[in-house]
């Protein structure tokens, strides 16, 4: 311990580091009546906290050993603390990485003059590959997390903690991949403050390190995720699971739609984007909270990285509500007939309905697909099914179903073959709750509604796909009755889409 101790106060990071801040959450410390502190490691060069042990690891090995060049096996952030070191210290630097990797940390390495080489589909390809690499060309191989003097390096940020927050602190909740943050962490931390609790958070498609201290072994996984791709580690280092199993006091699992709750939390309160890995402190925190009732106290999260690819964000913004337990998914079978929408929606009351998809099936039932935002989370959600079955509506709740969330919601539809007289509008109207219902109510005119999808976007306009069955002796009241209506709307009964995908008209 002691010799950790003093690697860590004399660690060469802050050549290429800086001493990130420290920053209260407001809005989420009010939610949950407990001080919630954030330590920003997404500000630093790369992004991320990698560079930290890559730079000590690297300023610590001889001029023979740098000049031979260095390689290392990463899926993006300490890829890019190496390239940043390499590049600081005037030497070569080889990345290998998955194929996995998102695209920004990859060209982000070759933006610092890393050569990068992808491999494999997962790190423990990518770090093998690395290895045969290394012995054939004689480089020297730099570990994301299972070195000495890598650990030291994440432990500054321990040492920056304790200076910045010398007030009690409850807990400091870091994510774990191979454990080389947590063991840095966690040894200086209990070194000076013991009381302070290390917790540390992974997802639950790669808890390895939850695994090795169930089990008090290091444990390899058959598999992981890489949703999280910056922690998805099949086994953790043999030394940072030695430090983790005398000094990390508690392993949190988090889900998907946590960690995507927990995204959206950091960038209500700091409007910064986290990638996933970097958001799991903050899931960890969540959940520690929910489950324990702790209230007034200082709560420390490792926002660790900011490496996310742009288009990843339409899968957070998507399961973000469902993770903080803010959106049901609902599975509801209503009759087949003009009017039921508006029922259905009127039984729902005035909430907001997020999503509403429906296509015609049969003259008897329809299968809609619905999503209801919730104000109070669990009991609501309850109350929301026991009242649907109560007015004889089937119900399944589909929030926690991966496959319905990830691909179902949106193949609801397909042509409906024998439909007749179907017309296709979108419509534009202002989002509020119960304009969705108001919207139902005033298409009451007795023409059946054969396909609707709804989907709120966050905006101040909801959008609208309608399928109407309306007879050709009655298009010019219902063309008048759209245009009272005050919509923006579109006819797209000629659109190809339409008519390759979901035309059922006869």
């Amino acid at each position: 311990m002691h010799d950790y101790i003093k690697k860590i106060l004399t660690a060469r990071v802050y050549d290429v580091a800086i001493e990130s801040p420290l920053d209260v959450m407001s809005r989420l410390s009010r939610r949950l009546n407990n001080r919630v502190l954030l330590k920003r490691e997404d500000l630093q060069p790369v992004f991320s906290f990698k560079l930290r042990g890559a730079y000590n690891k690297m300023a610590n090995l001889p001029r023979t050993a740098l000049d031979k060049g260095v390689i290392c096996a990463s899926a993006g952030n300490h890829a890019q603390g190496v390239a940043l070191a390499a590049q600081r210290l005037g030497i070569k630097a080889t990345i290998v990485m998955p194929r996995t990797t998102p695209a920004i940390k990859v060209q982000a390495v070759r933006d610092r003059s890393g050569k990068t080489v992808l491999h494999g589909d997962t790190y423990d390809e990518a770090y093998q590959h690395a290895r045969q690499l290394e012995a054939d060309k004689g480089l020297t191989f730099i570990h994301p997390y299972d070195d000495p003097d890598v650990i030291a390096g994440n432990g500054t940020i321990g040492m920056e903690i304790l200076r910045q927050h010398p007030d009690p602190i409850e807990a400091i909740f870091i994510a774990v991949g191979g454990g080389g943050l947590i063991a840095g962490v966690a040894t200086y931390v209990k070194f000076l403050r013991p009381e302070i609790k290390i917790i540390g958070v992974e997802p639950e498609d790669a808890a390895s390190m939850y695994e090795a201290l169930k089990h008090d072994r290091r444990i390899t996984l058959d598999q992981v995720g890489i949703f999280t791709d910056g922690v998805a580690v099949r086994q953790v280092g043999e030394e940072p699971f030695r430090l983790a199993r005398d000094l990390v006091d508690e392993m949190i699992v988090v889900s998907i739609d946590e960690i995507c709750a927990a995204t959206k939390d950091i960038f209500d309160d700091t409007r910064s984007i986290a990638e996933p890995a970097g958001a799991l402190g903050t899931a960890g925190l969540k959940k520690y909270v929910e489950r324990t009732g702790v209230t007034g106290a200082n709560l420390i999260a490792i926002n660790c990285g900011a490496n996310i690819n742009f288009d990843r964000l339409r899968h957070v913004a998507e399961r973000a509500e469902l993770g903080e337990r803010r959106e049901v998914l609902l599975a509801v079978t209503i009759p087949e007939q003009p009017g039921s929408f508006r029922k259905f929606c009127q039984v729902i009351g005035k909430r907001s309905i997020t999503e509403f998809n429906y296509r015609y099936a049969d003259t008897r039932q329809a299968q809609v697909f619905a999503g209801v935002q919730l104000t109070e989370g669990e009991e609501e959600k309850q109350r929301i099914i026991d009242t649907l079955r109560e007015y004889g509506y089937p119900v399944v709740d589909m929030s926690d179903n991966e496959m319905a969330k990830l691909h179902v919601r949106y193949m609801v539809g397909g042509h409906a073959p024998g439909i007749r007289d179907e017309l296709l509008y979108r419509f534009q109207f202002p989002e509020r709750p119960g304009a969705l219902l108001k919207f139902l109510t005033g298409m009451a005119h007795g023409w059946n509604i054969s396909l609707f999808h709804y989907r709120n976007h966050g905006s101040d306009h909801g959008r609208v796909l309608i399928g109407i069955q309306v007879p050709e002796a009655e298009r010019p009241r219902f063309d008048q009755f759209i245009h009272n209506l005050g919509y923006p709307y579109c006819e797209e009964s000629d659109n190809p889409a339409y008519r390759l995908f979901l035309d059922g008209r006869s």
